[in-house]
């Protein structure tokens, strides 16, 4: 086999393999005599089938097979050999002239294809444990704690049912049905839906034109949808709910003790308030982390500049400009209304793109360096996390991965990256920092970009602080 670089030109490479007609001979009469004794065919005796009578009948798909082979099997090893990385899969070209195919199906052509590559760029990686980190934490006040006690034993609260008029805290349970322009919209209806006055759990003004109704009303109330609500068709549109009022019950008393705990399948109210902290301080140490990697991809692209291959590139790219795109649509938003031209956006998100395919380079090999890897049962806990999204189609998501390994590469890929950071963590000169839950979540648009994990499909929306009460409307934005 003689294997001869044609280009090499930046981080593109072009190899030409010529597999001398002989040698593919050689190797289909192998296989030929390695079937003699196994082949059944009419007339001939077990094992006595002469080797040219089965060239002629196997001949072409045993040499498409080797074919098959050398194509699947040779870029692997000429870069194992070239001590390279493909930044991608190489491209395969062949003959397509038919009549030139079976020349070398009969082996009376040598077998020649070129192989197309970019290479992973050469760069060394330095020792982690000198990058200086500043990790921001939260201090969590007791009185943050306890307004998370009292709002969980609001929702365990028990109601009974009253004679009179709804006031703030009593819950209403009716039938609604919304509409814009006097037509019903998706997601704007429900029946027996329970909602308890004041809690600020339905859109804006909503509430408080119930407050005053009694069992057996009928109402309409008239609210705007915020200008910034997460249905775009529905944002700052004016809608009537129209209310049939079946229930109006007074809360009971709000008691936080060991019964309410154990209700709540905890053995005591202390346990539950420990409970209560432990989900604070893992919500804001989702914030923490946060921060602390924005730190980590912004010094290691200060620190790492090198050309990254194009196709890489330009999968990135076109996996963010699609998400870009379909969001604009979605929200029924152009350009011109985020106060940029679709020139300069492809602009500043090929920037992004470029610097994610970079950063995703640099934690590659850092991680590799360390020796780290993803594990079967992490990877079975992916592919099962997301199974349990689907509810009722489990086998076939199953299948899906069992079938895609594309797609189990897809979950393996953050579940390294994100190894990847705890390791660099554990290295680095950590100082911690307290602050204030607002200045530990204060962000800005240039943050969130710069934040955006390396080689992942769509930027990560911002994250919300733990919040005291859900804004938008319950069962009219659940839906949309």
């Amino acid at each position: 086999m003689q294997v001869t670089e044609t280009l090499s030109e930046g981080l593109k490479r072009e190899i030409k393999v010529v597999v001398p007609a002989k040698d593919m001979e050689t190797q289909m009469n192998e296989r030929l005599i390695d079937a003699k004794d196994k082949v059944r065919l009419n007339g001939f005796r077990p094992g006595k089938v002469p080797i040219a009578h089965l060239r002629k009948v196997y001949g072409k798909s045993i040499m498409a097979e080797l074919v098959n082979e050398m194509i699947n099997e040779k870029p692997t090893e000429i870069l194992s050999e070239r001590g390279e990385k493909s930044a991608t899969r190489p491209q395969i070209t062949m003959t397509e002239d038919e009549a030139e195919a079976n020349e070398i199906l009969d082996a009376k052509a040598d077998f020649e294809f070129s192989m197309s590559y970019e290479v992973i760029p050469e760069f060394e990686v330095g020792d982690v444990s000198k990058l200086k980190l500043n990790r921001q934490v939260v201090d969590i006040p007791e009185d943050e704690v306890e307004e998370q006690v009292k709002r969980v034993a609001e929702s365990a609260r028990s109601y009974e049912t009253k004679k009179g008029k709804a006031a703030d805290g009593d819950r209403v349970t009716m039938d609604y049905v919304g509409k814009v322009d006097g037509e019903p919209f998706d997601g704007g209806a429900d029946n027996d839906a329970n909602l308890v006055l004041g809690s600020g759990s339905f859109i804006p003004g909503f509430e408080e034109q119930l407050v005053g109704v009694k069992a057996g009303d009928e109402k309409t109330i008239t609210v705007t949808f915020p200008e910034d609500y997460q249905a775009a068709h529905l944002a700052g549109k004016e809608a009537t709910f129209d209310v049939t009022v079946k229930d109006v019950a007074a809360a009971g008393e709000l008691v936080i003790d060991d019964e309410l705990a154990k209700t709540l399948g905890l053995e005591s109210a202390e346990r539950l308030r420990e409970v209560v902290r432990e989900q604070i301080e893992s919500q804001y140490g989702q914030f923490t982390r946060q921060k602390i990697k924005r730190q980590i991809l912004d010094a290691l692209d200060e620190e790492y500049k090198f050309d990254t291959p194009e196709g890489l590139l330009e999968v990135e790219f076109n996996n963010i400009w699609g998400q870009i795109t379909q969001d604009l649509e979605q929200s029924g938003k152009s350009f011109e209304d985020e106060d940029t031209t679709e020139e300069a956006a492809r602009e500043d998100y090929r920037k992004l793109a470029e610097r994610r395919v970079r950063l995703g380079l640099v934690l590659s090999q850092i991680g590799e360096k360390a020796e780290i890897s993803v594990t079967d049962e992490e990877m079975q806990r992916a592919v099962y996390d997301q199974v349990r999204q689907y509810p009722g189609q489990e086998q076939q998501v199953m299948e899906y991965f069992q079938k895609t390994p594309d797609a189990v590469a897809q979950l393996r890929a953050p579940i390294f990256e994100e190894k990847v950071i705890d390791h660099i963590i554990a290295e680095a000169d950590v100082t911690d920092q307290t602050v204030s839950k607002e200045e530990l979540m204060a962000d800005d648009e240039e943050e969130v970009k710069a934040a955006a994990k390396p080689a992942k499909k769509k930027a990560a929306p911002k994250k919300k602080a733990p919040a005291k009460k859900k804004a938008p409307a319950k069962k009219a934005a659940d839906k949309e």
